[in-house]
């Protein structure tokens, strides 16, 4: 058995549902696949002495699951005034419109198509709502969307799909570009190094005690998968699928789809670079 603290970002082991940190609760919606790992994460964020609470991410279109988001915040004497998206996939925001319905907030995020309210999102706003702070943190590359929430208080990092809590995520290619994704990866580390970020809160998967151990994980896989890359263009494979079959011959055949598009993002990164 492996020790999950021998682990990259030392995964906290145990039931992923309920309180992770001081502010924040974790609804796991009933979504399990080969994507999304356990389900997605829902997570409910509030200082803990104040009747209102934001919602990041209420998940699928699932009228069980937002309906239980709002009861554990009603069980906790709070009210949802917020909702953010991390980004717009399906499995993170499909749901903001009933779950709009159900707790008449409104819905930010960086995509304005995907808002519902007056107010969108960028880069360097911070958030107040009953008096707990979120920072938000620019991380596109996963796809264009996409946005972290840094929750100082806790010294936690609400990820979306950028970190997972369990292994790597996905360059959404042609959405999704590999040279914004390690700059995002970058920003990140400068949060645990120069802010103080011990935690990730992740949008699929266990909390991750070890942010900075995280991070450097996914840059050092970054690097080694490039590597691998460049290695079967040089090998002669020719395309996309060409160079999964070669770099991902050991993953599980049906995550090949999902793989070759960080693959386009890789190559499209090394012919930008003049590496192929």
């Amino acid at each position: 058995m492996t020790n999950a603290a021998s682990l990259p970002g030392q995964p906290r082991g145990g039931v992923l549902s309920g309180p992770a940190t001081a502010r924040a609760v974790n609804v796991l919606a009933p979504n399990p696949s080969a994507m999304t790992l356990d389900g997605t994460n829902t997570w409910i964020v509030s200082e803990p002495d104040s009747d209102l609470a934001v919602v990041i991410d209420p998940g699928p279109l699932d009228d069980v699951h937002l309906r239980r988001v709002v009861a554990t915040a009603e069980r906790a004497g709070k009210r949802i005034a917020l909702t953010l998206l991390t980004h717009g996939h399906p499995d993170h925001a499909e749901g903001a419109g009933r779950f709009a319905e159900l707790t008449r907030a409104p819905v930010r995020a960086l995509d304005p198509a995907l808002r519902l309210g007056d107010e969108g999102l960028a880069a360097g706003d911070v958030i107040r709502t009953g008096g707990l702070e979120l920072r938000v943190v620019p991380a596109p590359g996963h796809t264009a969307d996409s946005l972290c929430f840094h929750l100082p208080a806790d010294r936690a990092v609400l990820t979306g799909d950028t970190v997972l809590g369990r292994g790597t995520t996905v360059v959404a290619h042609p959405d999704g570009r590999l040279g914004d994704y390690l700059d995002s990866l970058r920003r990140l580390r400068s949060l645990t190094v120069d802010d103080g970020v011990s935690t990730v809160l992740p949008g699929h998967g266990s909390v991750l005690e070890d942010a900075q151990g995280a991070v450097e994980f996914y840059l050092a896989h970054r690097a080694h998968r490039l590597a691998q890359v460049e290695t079967a263009v040089e090998d002669g494979c020719r395309t996309a699928a060409a160079v999964v079959a070669q770099v991902y011959a050991d993953v599980d055949r049906s995550l090949w789809p999902a793989a070759e598009l960080s693959v386009r993002a890789q190559l499209e990164y090394l012919r930008e670079h003049g590496l192929i």
